[in-house]
């Protein structure tokens, strides 16, 4: 037997087959972008944690993942049967069909997300939550960017699936390419020709369709952008360009409250108590190192101060005004105006991947909108970043820059806010021994201007170099507040302070 290939050549200029192709596009592309959103949200709800919203979404996702499209599109489209009330929407094939595959594809899409969502690193959310962005800006500007990147390839994926798929309407009489090749072959009884041109029809969408969904795939990868360093006639331009920003100090006086009072700090995790009723004034203008062995509780002192670990017991006192108390939310107005005076430098840096080092510094201030307008935002992000010594580097993203430049970004990122105070997570203790100078050169000048600062470190000469004051933790307590001076000077020999001098390597 011969195909008839005058026949099948003649069914690609066939108005049917054409007009049949644009209904299977229209029916894809709606029932893939509704159920992306739809999906979306259905993993929100699935990964919250109250279980009237996370175990509903896996009940949904379980059962639609279960029944064969098939079956949903014969029920869905019967249902006027049972409520006659639906003929005017589920009568009509297009209807029933595009709400079958939503809802089916929202249950496949909702696991292609919740993978995104999990990927995105738990340092991403606490960066949003330290420059003070509330949740639905931390979804928006930091976590679903990042999320649908890395779901992108299954996504589209996804949408061949759905064409593919679409084929399945045609059991509710809609006329798509499917059952427009089974009318005609029924005619002329050519069905190899027939299903050979329908299967051309459905290859040629697909083609063009991913092909478009991969160049905005490949838009999207940050990682295969090329670096580009800017001259140094391009840095002198860009530098003419920069509007500087001093830092925001708080006067001296004698009286003034501390900048920070922590008063009786408790912190526990199950029967593992990491802060034992704490106490600490932290005076304006200070530099207090934090040094300790591992798991002294450091990491977990500074993190109370800006509500990224809450606190069982024990108050925080900002600036003499009441910030934090133990087993209470902070109003939202008084947990944001302390949270915008507080800055955070974390040990993994937490850049936002998807963003260059200038649009990492400009995020937080224009979501505040404390700059009037982008240009003035873009001309003090230049500055900060000439300040830290990158204006070169300013269009480059987090993973083309080493470790040391991108902890110098964080800093930026950090000033940008014009914070009283900046809280340092060991913020060298991520880098290789030759990039920690330049970490830390920027850290004392920030010292010398008169920046408050917090610094959790393991780099004790340089505590001993920039701090008024050296705190030693271990057990969940403060064991020794002194200064360098004190510290040095081997006449003090309390027990106290002979652990610190040993635990400092100073200890002969």
């Amino acid at each position: 037997m011969n195909l008839d290939w005058g026949y099948f050549f003649s069914l690609f200029s066939m108005a049917s087959f054409w007009r049949a192709s644009i209904t299977v596009v229209e029916i894809s592309t709606l029932s893939w972008g509704i159920g992306l959103v739809l999906g979306f949200c259905v993993a929100c709800a699935k990964m919250s944690t109250s279980r009237w919203l996370s175990l509903p979404a896996a009940v949904y996702i379980w059962f639609f993942r279960s029944v064969p499209l098939l079956v949903v599109l014969v029920f869905v489209y019967n249902l006027p049967q049972l409520f006659p009330s639906t003929s005017a929407f589920l009568g009509v094939p297009f209807i029933s069909g595009l709400l079958s595959l939503v809802v089916t594809e929202a249950a496949y899409m909702a696991e292609i997300h919740r993978g995104g969502l999990l990927s995105v690193a738990k340092g991403q959310r606490e960066a949003g939550h330290a420059l003070n962005i509330g949740f639905l800006g931390i979804q928006r500007l930091i976590v679903i960017p990042q999320a649908f990147r890395i779901s992108l390839p299954s996504l589209i994926n996804e949408y061949i699936t759905v064409i593919k798929l679409s084929s399945l309407v045609s059991v509710i009489s809609l006329p798509e390419l499917l059952l427009t090749g089974q009318r005609l072959y029924t005619q002329n009884f050519l069905v190899l020709e027939t299903l050979l041109a329908v299967a051309v029809y459905y290859v040629l969408i697909v083609t063009v369709f991913s092909s478009i969904l991969q160049w905005v795939e490949k838009r999207l990868d940050v990682s295969s952008r090329k670096p580009t360093t800017l001259s140094d006639g391009e840095c002198e331009e860009v530098r003419k360009a920069a509007l500087p920003m001093p830092l925001k100090q708080n006067q001296r006086s004698a009286g003034a409250p501390p900048a920070l009072s922590l008063k009786s700090l408790r912190k526990a995790y199950g029967n593992h108590v990491v802060l034992k009723d704490v106490d600490l004034n932290i005076n304006i203008g200070d530099v207090v190192s934090v040094i300790g062995p591992s798991g002294s509780g450091k990491t977990t002192l500074i993190r109370t101060i800006n509500r990224l670990e809450t606190l069982d017991a024990g108050e925080v006192i900002l600036f003499g005004e009441d910030f934090l108390k133990g087993g209470q939310s902070p109003a939202r107005k008084t947990l944001k105006s302390g949270m915008l005076r507080i800055g955070m430098v974390f040990q993994s840096f937490n850049l936002f991947p998807h963003m260059t080092a200038l649009d990492n510094i400009m995020m937080a201030p224009r979501y505040h909108g404390k700059a009037p307008d982008q240009t003035t935002n873009k001309a003090q992000a230049l500055y900060l970043l000439d300040r830290v010594g990158l204006l070169a580097h300013a269009n480059k993203y987090p993973h083309q820059l080493s470790g040391g430049q991108q902890q110098r970004v964080a800093i930026a990122r950090a000033l940008a806010l014009s914070p009283d105070i900046i809280l340092f997570d060991e913020p060298t203790s991520a880098l290789d021994p030759e990039m920690v100078n330049e970490v830390l050169k920027v850290i004392q000048d920030l010292a010398k201007e008169g920046m408050t600062l917090v610094i959790v470190t393991h780099e004790m000469e340089f505590a001993l170099s920039v701090s008024d004051r050296v705190v030693m933790m271990e057990h969940g307590i403060i064991q020794v507040n002194a200064a360098p001076s004190d510290i040095v000077d081997e006449t003090h020999k309390t027990p106290e302070m002979v652990r610190m001098r040993e635990f400092m390597g100073r200890q002969a």
